[in-house]
């Protein structure tokens, strides 16, 4: 479930090598991606997002098929018996265009069960330079129309990169109300750039066991907003972006197209 994601007119799957590694806090991994073919993919929006397909760290890589179309879902259907990859939507954490490279950050969490880690947070870990990736950009969903005083972000820790992205690049425009979850404390970020005038209010869990968001939906609707027209953006498990949805159109009369929402994932449930 989503609000309308704006995808470019014209996407080529990119074929790309990991650059590099590096965590930032305990439970985030950043993958720095790079190739000539990152000179196809065009800039869009502040939470632009892609398909990254990769070799399960379990396969022998050499045997995964990588697409090499924007019709990827044909061609891994025509691969018959060979292996077909692990394919997990990131956002952009941040261009790099002097270095023809873009990072994508990856949080680091058990999706399977208790104490099983994802196919993603097992890449991200044990992913070496030069290992071969496709990438196919998605698009964007934030778009704020003109008139807002400010804008409201909400996440849990799979949104933190594009929300992150979203501060930096609006720098100088929205201030932003954020209320960020996070794993923990040790995650918390006290390096970015936001616009002025903005607050960011960093919600670690102390459950570990807690479901992901419910922190940051009850944070939300607890909270005193700042008065004037704002566009808010929030996304991460389902119950949050849609829980936060529903109170800001229930409760504080907020038009539904002011409001832009994208459930990256369902607690409990894995990937396919």
């Amino acid at each position: 479930m989503a609000s309308r994601i704006q995808r470019p007119r014209k996407r080529r799957m990119l074929s790309l090598t990991v650059q590099g590694t590096q965590q930032p806090s305990p439970h985030f991994m950043t993958v720095t991606l790079g190739g000539e073919d990152v000179q196809h993919l065009q800039r869009s929006g502040f939470d632009q997002a892609g398909r990254l397909f990769f070799a399960d760290p379990d396969d022998d890589a050499a045997k995964v098929f990588l697409p090499t179309s924007e019709r990827w879902i044909l061609q891994l259907t025509l691969q018959g018996g060979k292996q077909r990859p692990r394919v997990r939507t990131y956002s952009i954490r941040r261009f790099r265009p002097d270095a023809s490279a873009f990072d994508i950050e990856i949080s680091l969490h058990a999706d399977e069960g208790p104490g099983a880690a994802g196919p993603g947070t097992r890449w991200a870990q044990a992913v070496e330079p030069g290992t071969r990736v496709a990438f196919l950009d998605e698009g964007h969903s934030y778009a704020p129309a003109p008139g807002m005083a400010w804008q409201l972000l909400v996440g849990d820790e799979s949104a933190l990169p594009a929300i992150v992205a979203i501060l930096e690049q609006s720098a100088a425009e929205l201030p932003a109300e954020v209320f960020l979850e996070v794993p923990s404390s040790e995650d918390i970020r006290n390096d970015i750039t936001a616009p002025p005038g903005s607050i960011v209010h960093w919600l670690p869990r102390t459950d570990a066991g807690a479901k992901p968001g419910a922190l940051a939906l009850d944070a939300v609707k607890q909270a005193r907003l700042p008065d004037g027209p704002f566009y808010a953006w929030t996304a991460g498990e389902s119950s949050l972006a849609t829980g936060v949805r529903r109170h800001l159109v229930g409760e504080r009369g907020v038009a539904k197209s002011d409001i832009s929402f994208r459930g990256y994932f369902s607690h409990g449930r894995a990937s396919l």
